[in-house]
């Protein structure tokens, strides 16, 4: 397996460290939301603090195009780190030039100055290499520990990995500890589940993991898809005609390569997608033409967990069922309930990610209880469909 340089390879004190962070968080009137992302990045940045280092926090926050907009300002965001940290974070009102590096010159060992909205440059997004000079004047060495923005080739998420030492952060290295435990090297037998509405956006995934899992457990409205290429009826559920040939190819291929695909056998129907809507479990062969599949049935949640309960190792992208709304969460809770037991017991590795994913994950309770759960969207599906990370892959040890 290939190595990553991480904070274990540099003694940092003294130097300057730009730390390329993930500050995104949902902002409103002034006041970050959620700091979910914060305190996941919070023992980086203080380690490094706390080993005399200088910490540059840099990072991009929403779209600003290129140019300078004021609701797009990282400031309110260095105000929670500084609350999340307990200790004193600077902002400064740029990312490059004078005011940066008149900011960075007076740090002492230990200081946490955070940098303006790195998107406030174009240079940033056509990782250009006269911006990333000019960020490079900043630091010593570069430490990535965004892994969420690891799939853009941009100024500070990859850029600086050419310029300077470059070294993974603790959350980063996390992140990928977890993921080459659940793909790279995983204790098998390996299962999956993928779900979500649709099988065009998880193309690239299901090929890539049908190379890798033992087991594939296909949930979502995307299921409905596979269920119509077999030939059974799914009323007025969402569908992707237009892929069925598709799927009997990835349903071929996996009867091909000997990988089990598990598709739900009965399903809670609606005759309309509304909270509270009167619904029922019907066989996946009894579908009437005014039914809607709205979650996974009695016997598919059994079948699922029975997966489950013979696997060593789980990767989760994508919910079962419409898990906003009740009582259609019920699919996704009760196999998220059996993987976290598992997980528990110490009988299954379970690693999760994905936007949907992680929002179900929350209903059920069960994200302190899984082994790893990344929050790192478009960046944990682009590695599960095996493609190559460019802030990750400038940090390999070649």
């Amino acid at each position: 397996m290939q190595k990553f340089r991480t904070l274990d390879h540099v003694d940092v004190k003294g130097l300057r460290v730009l730390t390329r962070v993930d500050l995104n968080v949902p902002v409103e009137h002034g006041v970050v939301t959620d700091a979910t992302r914060i305190e996941r990045i919070a023992h980086a940045i203080t380690e490094i603090a706390d080993a005399d280092g200088k910490v540059i926090l840099l990072s991009h926050f929403g779209r600003p195009k290129g140019k300078r907009d004021p609701q797009y300002s990282l400031k309110p965001v260095a105000a929670e780190v500084a609350h999340v940290l307990k200790r004193p974070v600077k902002f400064v009102d740029d990312c490059i030039g004078d005011l940066a590096a008149n900011a960075v010159a007076a740090m002492q060992q230990g200081d946490i100055i955070c940098l303006e909205n790195t998107r406030f440059y174009p240079g940033e997004e056509k990782n250009d290499p006269a911006f990333i000079a000019e960020l490079a004047k900043l630091g010593d060495i570069w430490v990535n520990d965004a892994f969420s923005a690891a799939h853009r080739a941009h100024a500070s998420t990859e850029g600086l990995g050419h310029v300077l030492p470059a070294y993974a952060g603790r959350s980063l290295q996390a992140e990928l500890d977890a993921l080459g435990k659940a793909l790279e090297h995983p204790e098998r037998p390996l299962a999956a589940i993928v779900g979500g509405a649709k099988v065009s956006t998880k193309l690239d995934l299901l090929g890539n993991l049908l190379q890798k899992v033992d087991a594939l457990i296909i949930g979502g409205a995307m299921a409905n898809t596979f269920l119509l290429a077999q030939g059974k009826a799914v009323g007025k559920s969402l569908v992707e005609k237009d892929l069925i040939d598709t799927a009997k190819k990835i349903l071929a291929e996996a009867k091909a390569a000997g990988r089990e695909i598990v598709l739900p056998v009965d399903g809670v129907v609606a005759d309309k997608f509304e909270a509270h809507a009167p619904s029922r479990v019907v066989d996946v062969d009894k579908i009437g033409a005014n039914d809607m599949i709205l979650d996974i049935g009695t016997r598919s949640v059994e079948q699922a967990i029975s997966v489950l309960a013979r696997s060593h190792t789980l990767v989760w992208n994508g919910p079962f069922g419409a898990f906003e709304m009740e009582p259609f969460d019920n699919g996704t809770v009760e196999v998220a309930e059996a993987a976290a037991e598992l997980t528990d017991a110490g009988k299954l590795v379970t690693v999760a990610g994905g936007g949907d994913t992680v929002a179900a994950l929350n209903v059920a309770g069960v994200i302190d209880r899984l082994t790893y759960v990344s929050a790192a969207g478009g960046a944990f599906l682009e590695w599960l469909e095996g493609k190559a990370l460019p802030g990750v892959e400038v940090l390999r040890v070649r």
